[in-house]
């Protein structure tokens, strides 16, 4: 199997061991953020010129949420656009709008769509559920100001990496419940989606290819308030009892990563639930790669995947 790793991938590893750089485990959660924003130039592409930014905050229950708004290249301001809101990953430890900057820019200049990035609440210091809360109240915020965001609300899809990609589906989830706001689709990159690590990707994947194991840990104490969360659905949605109902959605995965076969798992219980799923396993690639696009040509077609997604559902 290692054999199928990309060169690019090998080459970058490679590169880790000679610069000696240290494991995120390693370090405390302010100087892994530190740490993930400033690594950041060295591997993602320059961000492109966008047709607006916005900084805005979402007023919920539990305070004011901070979110990062994109307008497409060539939008003229005065058009009602479709939106998908973004949750960037990190282990729901590290990251912020900064880290996923470039990405978002990205999606919305090749979807046509407004893109909104939330800053949602990080662990250790706000634990779970802090996370899934700011992110579906910053969502049923988005659909309630619609008008004045100049988007619409019928055409609103969710999506987000690695832990925000746990966030749109367990948001798509309550979405259901609630029966609002309605979600129309669901992105999910490289998910997380059951916390328990039981999956051979676990095994066969957690040494030697950035994400490993030790740093699955650290990021997933550092977010459950106890151990016995990962039971809770809200933090392992493929454990949740009821997937039917839910929006159209399209997971992609790394054959390098260590979750891959748990974001496999959910692809093949929303089918099995009855819900359109698109399962794309980018087999030569390591988790995280999308933010990647300096280093791995890979990013590119991945970003195009979710964008023509967006954009047949929401201008076909």
């Amino acid at each position: 199997m290692k054999d199928m790793l990309h060169p690019e991938v090998q080459m970058i590893l490679d590169l880790l061991i000679e610069k000696n750089i240290p494991s995120m485990e390693t370090l405390d959660p302010p100087e892994a953020r530190k740490a993930y924003l400033e690594r950041g130039p060295n591997v993602q592409p320059p961000p492109p010129e966008v047709g607006e930014v916005l900084n805005l905050r979402a007023i919920c229950p539990d305070g004011s949420i901070p979110l990062r708004l994109y307008r497409p290249l060539g939008d003229n301001g005065k058009q009602t656009l479709p939106v998908l809101v973004w949750f960037h990953g990190g282990g729901w430890v590290i990251g912020d709008l900064d880290t996923h900057d470039c990405l978002c820019r990205e999606l919305a200049n090749r979807s046509g769509c407004c893109v909104i990035s939330v800053d949602y609440r990080l662990g250790p210091e706000h634990k779970f559920p802090a996370a899934v809360d700011d992110a579906f109240n910053s969502v049923k915020w988005i659909a309630a100001n619609a008008r004045e965001l100049r988007i619409d609300p019928k055409r609103l899809a969710v999506g987000g990496d690695s832990a925000g990609g746990n966030l749109a589906a367990v948001v798509s989830i309550l979405a259901r419940d609630e029966r609002a706001p309605e979600i129309a689709h669901q992105i999910l990159v490289y998910p997380v989606t059951d916390l328990h690590r039981g999956h051979p990707s676990q095994k066969t994947n957690g040494e030697g290819y950035v994400l490993t194991g030790a740093m699955l840990d650290y990021f997933y104490s550092h977010y459950l308030l106890e151990p016995s969360d990962k039971k809770d659905w809200r933090a392992s949605p493929l454990l949740a009892n009821d997937l039917t109902g839910l929006p159209p959605a399209l997971v992609l995965t790394a054959g390098f990563d260590p979750l891959r076969d748990e974001g496999a798992a959910y692809a093949v219980a929303l089918t099995k639930a009855g819900n359109e799923t698109t399962y794309v396993c980018f087999e030569r690639q390591i988790h995280g790669f999308i933010t990647m696009g300096k280093v791995f040509h890979d990013a590119s077609p991945a970003i195009s995947l979710c964008t023509g997604e967006l954009r047949r559902r929401f201008f076909s």
